[in-house]
């Protein structure tokens, strides 16, 4: 493996085995011609960068079909709407916005009735077309050097480039941070969320780790990334979004803007805690073996009890969680999950069958594994009938634990 920004070599400390497509739901008849590749990861230590090893072609990722909207959870349509409400403050009533990875629409519906010009980058056709039929301006490309070519207006007059867990599944950094140097004004700020790799750390959530997170960033690395390009992070922002992310700000190096003190006070704690540099990645690795073991341990016990085992959203996190722990149909008897595109077909590699979340209930499963760990709290409350008819839950971050 090479650093994607410096080139050099880095070796993988960690492989998680042979994985699939996280988002490659499948038909029976698939299984055969199914996409395999192997999920490394590695630490550059000059950017201190934790970044997958290699990873499918980006088109294998996000395409026609994409099998995620944001709007279908509400607690993201909240999120989305502070997250507007927030940019504000960057904002005039003249400026431009760019969203990358812009989905659906739901972030960039909040400034629909404004005088702002806002646009969105959204690869996958099928999401970018709800977007234009919300009026939303949505560009079915990817956000490069190549395709902004036509976009004279905002060149050097984009006062917000903005994203949600979408920088991190950008393989080309280079050409990322170049991008949004055409684009940007002189005062104006790059703005992304992305899983943050103290909160993985800490509660051991390696099914952030999967084929569309190329990277998992922390402070100190978006700091020293953004110097490279003559840029300075500016705040950081801790977010509960995807179970623990951080939202970066990042503006021109010559920008009169003043750095939050959260930015030393959290790159100070990272250092404490050694995501600087290699040296965690050992206790990482060896955490994620001892989840793998424990998990697989009780689940193997609740089957042997003939416990009727569901799954809680056909999440792509849950694909690592499966694959890595060798978990499938002769434990869990299926997943249930409201997305159309999923419904009917079967987990990727996994190959456990995914059902339509209406007959959750219905199916009266024993237990249901929280796949949608990071939604507990709307989850919790949505099926308050299955807890008080006896179901119980079991999560595994950062613990295993049946409830």
């Amino acid at each position: 493996m090479k650093c994607k920004i410096t080139g050099k070599k880095i070796i993988p400390f960690m492989s998680f085995g042979k994985m699939p497509i996280a988002n490659g739901f499948l038909n029976k008849n698939d299984f055969k011609k199914e996409f395999f590749y192997e999920l490394k990861v590695g630490f550059s230590e000059k950017f201190s960068l934790f970044q997958l090893d290699e990873y499918p072609s980006i088109k294998k990722m996000f395409h026609k079909n994409y099998p995620f909207y944001t709007s279908s959870s509400n607690y993201m349509i909240k999120h989305f709407k502070e997250y507007a409400n927030w940019s504000k403050k960057y904002l005039n009533s003249k400026s431009k916005i760019i969203e990358l990875g812009s989905n659906d629409g739901t972030f960039l519906k909040n400034f629909k009735n404004t005088n702002i010009e806002a646009i969105g980058f959204e690869p996958s056709k099928n999401v970018s077309d709800i977007a234009k039929k919300k009026g939303i301006k949505s560009i079915n490309r990817f956000f490069n050097l190549e395709n902004i070519s036509d976009l004279k207006d905002f060149k050097t007059n984009t006062d917000l480039i903005c994203g949600a867990n979408v920088v991190c599944h950008i393989p080309d950094l280079i050409n990322l941070f170049n991008t949004v140097d055409k684009l940007l004004s002189k005062d104006g700020v790059f703005v992304f969320e992305e899983p943050y790799l103290g909160s993985v750390y800490e509660k051991n959530s390696y099914d952030q780790i999967y084929d569309e997170h190329i990277y998992i960033f922390s402070g100190v690395a978006i700091s020293k990334i953004a110097a490279e390009f003559d840029l300075k992070l500016i705040d950081l922002i801790p977010q509960s979004t995807h179970g623990g992310s951080m939202r970066y700000v990042v503006c021109r190096k010559n920008s009169k803007k003043s750095q939050s003190k959260n930015v030393n006070k959290i790159i100070s704690y990272e250092k404490k805690i050694n995501l600087d540099n290699s040296q965690f990645c050992k206790n990482f690795k060896n955490n994620c073996e001892i989840s793998k073991k424990n998990l697989k341990k009780k689940l193997i016990e609740l089957k042997n009890q003939n416990k009727k085992i569901c799954g809680y959203a056909a999440t792509s996190k849950s694909t690592t969680v499966l694959n890595y722990c060798n978990i499938g149909p002769e434990i869990i008897d299926f997943i249930t999950d409201t997305t159309p595109e999923k419904i009917g077909k079967y987990s990727p590699g996994s190959h456990i069958p995914i059902i339509d979340h209406k007959l959750f209930l219905k199916e009266k499963p024993d237990v249901s594994v929280l796949f949608a760990w990071n939604h507990a709290k709307e989850i919790m409350n949505k099926e308050k009938i299955y807890k008080f008819n006896g179901g119980k839950w079991l999560t595994f971050f950062p613990r295993v634990k049946v409830w």
